[in-house]
């Protein structure tokens, strides 16, 4: 099969796949944030053996690709593949967004990141707060934030509880802020963001900076932000 012919058949399994309604609402519903399983079936109100059914014919058209918690390594998590829909999907609106909040376990990178990075896509508010702050932002989160003309306040870290006002858009930013944030505050998007100071090298960080702006990117136009009308 040469090149033109192997691309027509992985835009037909795409097709394909996105040509039944409960596929397409898993799609819909990966579009803003990262899921489970069975988060994604307690959404849809789905059975989950259907939902495992549908999420295979996704993964195998390239649509979605599954990672494992770094918190709960029992559990994993699935991830929408923008470039396999060619910018062709639009992500459901959300309803009236006032300010964005980003969490984080120690709000010292991924957290700050893109809190600076909405603020300087949307002009919006936008803040960051942790569920176990460290002292002081990452050093290599200043770096790339410093190299990419984003403005972090290097002592600027905060508890969620601090922060967080109720009708704040919560957004976390990492897996184990996901899976604690049970309480009053709860996130409403979860990007299954990998930790870079887990490897604490400069591409680590990059590659968290990246995730984050190819997020925003498609989720901040999307809010009709206050004010702004």
């Amino acid at each position: 099969m040469n090149a033109e012919l192997a691309s027509l058949a992985g835009r037909a399994r795409i097709h394909a796949a996105l040509g039944d309604p409960a596929r397409l609402a898993i799609v819909d519903a990966l579009t803003l944030g990262d899921a489970s399983p069975g988060e994604i079936a307690h959404t849809l109100d789905m059975p989950t053996n259907l939902v495992a059914h549908h999420v295979k014919v996704l993964t195998e058209a390239g649509l979605v690709v599954r990672g494992r918690s770094e918190g709960d390594r029992r559990r994993t998590y699935l991830r929408l593949q923008p470039a396999a829909l060619a910018a062709a999907l639009t992500p459901p609106p959300l309803a009236d967004v006032g300010r964005v909040v980003f969490v984080c376990t120690h709000n010292s990178a991924r957290s700050q990141l893109a809190a600076a990075l909405w603020k300087r896509r949307t002009h919006g508010e936008a803040a960051s707060a942790g569920t176990k702050p460290a002292t002081r932002v990452h050093p290599r989160a200043l770096a790339v934030a410093h190299r990419h003309d984003l403005d972090l306040n290097p002592a600027g870290t905060a508890h969620v509880s601090v922060v967080v006002r109720d009708d704040d858009l919560v957004i976390a930013v990492c897996d184990n802020a996901h899976e604690e944030l049970t309480g009053p505050v709860r996130p409403r998007l979860h990007w299954s963001v990998p930790d870079p100071v887990r490897i604490d090298t400069d591409e680590a960080f990059e590659a968290a900076y990246a995730d984050l702006a190819d997020r925003i990117e498609r989720v901040a136009p999307t809010p009709m932000l206050r004010g702004t009308r």
